[in-house]
């Protein structure tokens, strides 16, 4: 099954998106027309080719993510992680944040952690696009079925996340509304993605709107859109540490405990920042927070060597910057990063002088799919409390993931099952 899926990732050219599917599936949603015509104007938001994964990789993937887990739950963890941010330290982390995203690149060792997302956008376009899928050859039918029945159940496992978030923060009482919340948010990329939400919290029986945090307001203790009285946001801001102005009532209504924020910016502190990455790469650091042997071996293998950029270390990694990818600490989105052998002696005179980190570089793997395209792939994990929730991939050219390249966008994913599984119907079969 591994061999088949690195063969049919380098040699299968077929189409699985069916486009068609698609349209019917976002047609049966009360917003489905003005999704279409968003989809339409984003053509290269999906990828119409497949890609295929052994299962060892999604198991080593879970395994360094439950290592990581266990990391950031430690008590020395957090306070080293915090200890710039005494805004954040007497915070209390009771939502586990959703749709935490874990994205690695896949190498012939193993996979390699690139970085943790705290918003990580996408899940609910992908759990459409998944049910959207036609089998393209013979071969790529054992992978087929083992993905049939596992996106149906997404959805309501979603609205459980949330409202297990709500509870967290607030025990026993009942999630009624959500605002989805963003910049502008029907300028996004990914705003049909807030369309899914909102859809997905209404059929379920949550009031949900999609919102400019400039039209929240906090007063007489709530958090206000409106004369709606909003109990949870789905935080999908950029701005981490809500310390902007026009996020004022947000920040305030968190301050004052009046709503669940999910992700919020103690999350970001604790996962995303990518000046952890140093920590959580280095075994020695690890050790003296209290990790485990086996935590601090897993993490070793799935995590490359990470050095904060500066001034004393500049030179050496200007000479070796070919092994070397740059990312400023706070960065999202691919935006600021740069891969060594790409630097200019401008751009790097100027990020030395702070907040950046050096990764050491881990190649993404590829997808060809005609023959003469290929494609850099990197996977991401969606998860909930370390549990895995959906896998996707993101096809690309250039230094970092986007979505502007003809062929790319989020693709379909198809996991290798277990052996056993095939031999077991080959039994029946016979």
């Amino acid at each position: 099954m591994e061999a088949l899926a690195e063969h049919l990732n380098r040699e299968c050219h077929c189409v699985s998106l069916d486009r068609n599917r698609l349209t019917e599936i976002l047609a049966a949603t009360p917003a489905g027309g003005g999704i279409q015509a968003l989809l339409t104007d984003r053509p290269n938001l999906f990828s119409d080719s497949p890609v295929f994964l052994a299962r060892r990789w999604v198991d080593q993937m879970a395994e360094a993510i439950a290592a990581l887990e266990s990391v950031i739950a430690l008590p020395a963890y957090r306070s080293h992680a915090l200890k710039n941010r005494p805004d954040l330290a007497g915070q209390t982390l009771r939502e586990r944040g959703v749709f935490m995203g874990y994205d690695f690149h896949l190498s012939e060792a193993g996979p390699r952690l690139i970085e943790i997302n705290t918003n990580a956008g996408g899940a609910y376009l992908n759990a459409a696009v998944g049910r959207a899928q036609i089998q393209c050859c013979a071969e790529v039918a054992p992978f087929f079925r083992a993905r049939e029945t596992e996106l149906d159940q997404l959805d309501g496992e979603f609205v459980a996340m949330f409202r297990e978030e709500y509870d967290l923060r607030f025990p026993g009482k009942t999630l009624r509304s959500v605002a989805i919340v963003d910049e502008a948010p029907q300028s996004q990329y990914l705003y049909p993605e807030f369309l899914l939400a909102r859809e997905s919290f209404e059929r379920s029986g949550i009031q949900a709107w999609i919102v400019d945090p400039v039209d929240l307001e906090f007063r007489d203790g709530a958090l206000l859109y409106g004369a709606e009285r909003i109990d949870l946001v789905y935080n999908r801001l950029t701005d981490f540490a809500l310390g902007e102005p026009r996020h004022t009532a947000l920040a305030a209504a968190l301050q004052a405990g009046v709503i669940a924020l999910t992700p919020a910016p103690l999350h970001h502190a604790l996962y995303a920042d990518k000046s952890n990455l140093i920590t959580l790469s280095d075994s020695d650091a690890l050790r003296a927070l209290g990790a485990e042997e086996r935590t601090i071996a897993v993490l070793a293998k799935y995590t490359g060597r990470t050095l904060a950029l500066t001034e004393a270390n500049a030179d050496e990694l200007w000479r070796e910057r070919k092994r070397w990818f740059f990312k400023p600490t706070g960065g999202y989105g691919g935006k600021g990063a740069y891969r060594g052998d790409k630097l200019t002696t401008r751009v790097f005179a100027e990020i030395q002088k702070g907040g950046y980190i050096a990764q050491e570089l881990a190649p993404p793997s590829e997808r060809r799919i005609t023959a003469e395209t290929t494609l850099k792939m990197d996977v991401r994990n969606y998860a909930y409390n370390g549990r895995v929730q959906l896998l996707a991939v993101r096809l690309y050219q250039g230094q970092t993931t986007n979505f502007r390249t003809p062929g790319g966008g989020f693709a379909p994913l198809f996991v290798a099952p277990e052996l056993s599984e095939e031999l077991e119907k080959l039994t029946l079969l016979i």
